[in-house]
């Protein structure tokens, strides 16, 4: 611990005998570090928040693309600090001096684009900060310059949108015209050429809407359908004309009341079974075998009675099967007469493509050239129609509210740098590196403070020391120099502290 101590002792000693290069580079190093913050000029911060609403009157749909509300409010964000925006920023708050050129013009935007930062708060609302450090100008006109910036900003934009939405509404509509007057000039020259080409080759393109392929599927597709429903009417037909066969066409007379009542009951029974056989019961149906015991019974009754002079009365089964075998023949005859007409179809179709492969070709070209000019003719009409929809929105609507929730603020103190807290780090600064420059030097230079240190140097004993005698006027001479040394110490401080006070005495006149 002593040994500590006495180093700390020789250290503080080595410091002081070289007292006057602890104040020399004191000075030097707070004379070029508050040098070089009296250069950096201050920097001052405005700040304003920003609501952008998007009137939604028209739905989603019909908003277009990048015009609906969300994206609406993207594009605003990002158009709102635009090079175009910025350069009108720079003109109005005299950054950019009359007749200036590209290159300076460019150099103020730029500087705008660096300094002005846009954070979203919400989706809609926005914090605009405009930061204004000029080392040419004072801090007075830093400072209006930070809040005119933010003005000049917020009235470019709202005047912009304004206005723009407007504008590009009628660029937008006077583009979509162009583009459907060229679509609908291409229809016309297909649609002649087309019909030229029908003209030439009148008995080589069948007639009918859609190429001949087209035609030929449809064909096929119809084909297969009728083609099931002819093996459906074959069958019923089939079925219609066994049960005619089975079922006679007249039945006896009546010639008594008992005969008349037993031959009413066979032809009742007759019909029975018809209709029972038309609904496509078969013979191994208990019913239908039931019934047929009943007949066969009713038939022998009315043989032991007699035909009682009458003749034989037409069977009403026999007249009703006969009606539904001639409906199904004749839809047997319309469908294999319809079967007949498309497999005519198909062939001539086939038979004049495998002729005549290059006027299909050909045709199928120019056709379905038309249908992919049509479908962009029809969207473009579509487009039109919602462009003009927004148009009329925005003009007789205000379809984007911008307000100022927060006007720009009128900066009183600058953001940076902080100039009392680097005044008072070069000061100590400087102080520390006198200190460490003295006892650099004292290491360097080889000297002994004390015995001891001699003695552990050298490894030889020290017999004694000789203490130094200090005379009157000697000591009278030193107390004078400490005099000059306090005041050149105490003149740093005061520099120090007129620093702080012209900084806060300038901050007060931008107040």
């Amino acid at each position: 611990m002593n040994g500590l101590y006495d180093e700390f002792r020789v250290a503080v000693h080595s410091v002081w005998t070289r007292r006057w290069l602890v104040l020399a580079v004191a000075w030097g190093i707070c004379i070029l570090g508050w040098l070089a913050i009296a250069s950096i000029p201050n920097r001052y911060d405005s700040r304003a928040r920003l609501l952008v609403d998007v009137n939604q009157i028209l739905p989603d749909d019909a908003q277009g693309g990048s015009f609906g509300g969300r994206q609406q409010i993207d594009q605003i964000r990002e158009t709102l600090t635009s090079a175009r925006n910025l350069e009108k920023v720079a003109t109005t708050t005299g950054l950019i001096p009359a007749g200036a050129g590209e290159r300076e013009k460019a150099g103020a935007v730029a500087m705008l684009q660096k300094n002005i930062k846009i954070v979203p708060q919400q989706d809609n609302i926005f914090e605009i900060t405009s930061s204004v450090g000029i080392g040419s100008l004072s801090d007075a006109d830093n400072a209006k310059l930070a809040s005119g910036v933010l003005d000049s900003l917020i009235t470019v934009f709202r005047d912009d949108q304004l206005r723009g939405g407007r504008v590009d509404a009628r660029e937008g509509l006077k583009f979509l015209d162009s583009q459907i007057a060229d679509r609908e000039k291409s229809l016309r020259e297909i649609e002649a050429r087309r019909a030229a080409f029908e003209a030439q080759n009148i008995g080589l393109i069948p007639g009918g809407a859609g190429s001949p392929a087209q035609r030929v599927d449809a064909a096929r597709a119809e084909l297969s359908q009728i083609e099931t429903q002819l093996v459906a009417a074959q069958a019923a037909l089939a079925a219609a004309n066994g049960q005619l066969a089975s079922t006679p066409a007249t039945v006896p007379g009546a010639g008594g009341v008992g005969g008349g009542v037993a031959r009413q009951q066979l032809a009742g029974a007759q019909n029975e079974l018809a209709s029972m056989r038309a609904r496509g019961l078969t013979d191994a149906h208990p019913d239908v075998i039931a019934l047929k015991s009943q007949i066969a019974s009713l038939k022998a009754q009315a043989d032991r009675e007699g035909n009682g002079g009458g003749g034989g009365m037409q069977n009403p089964a026999y007249s009703s099967l006969a009606a539904m075998r001639a409906e199904r023949q004749a839809t047997v005859s319309a469908l294999s007469a319809r079967k007949a007409q498309l497999t005519g179809d198909i062939a001539r179709i086939t038979s004049q493509q495998i002729q005549n492969p290059g006027i299909a070709a050909e045709y199928d070209r120019i056709n379905g050239e038309y249908t992919a000019q049509k479908a962009q003719y029809d969207k473009l009409l579509a487009q039109r129609e919602q462009v003009r929809l927004r148009g009329d929105v925005q003009t007789e609507t205000d379809a984007i509210r911008i307000e100022l929730l927060d006007p720009p603020s009128k900066p009183t103190s600058p953001a940076a740098p902080n100039r009392p807290l680097f005044l008072t780090l070069v000061l100590l600064a400087g102080i520390g590196g006198g200190i460490g420059a003295a006892f650099g030097l004292a290491q360097v230079r080889t000297s002994y403070a004390t015995a001891a240190k001699l003695e552990r140097a050298s490894g030889l004993p020290v017999i004694g020391s000789i203490t130094e005698v200090v005379t009157p006027d000697r000591h009278v001479e030193r107390r004078k120099r400490l005099v000059w040394l306090a005041g050149g110490g105490a003149a740093l401080v005061g520099l120090y502290a007129l620093l702080l006070v012209a900084e806060f005495v300038q901050r007060g006149m931008v107040a």
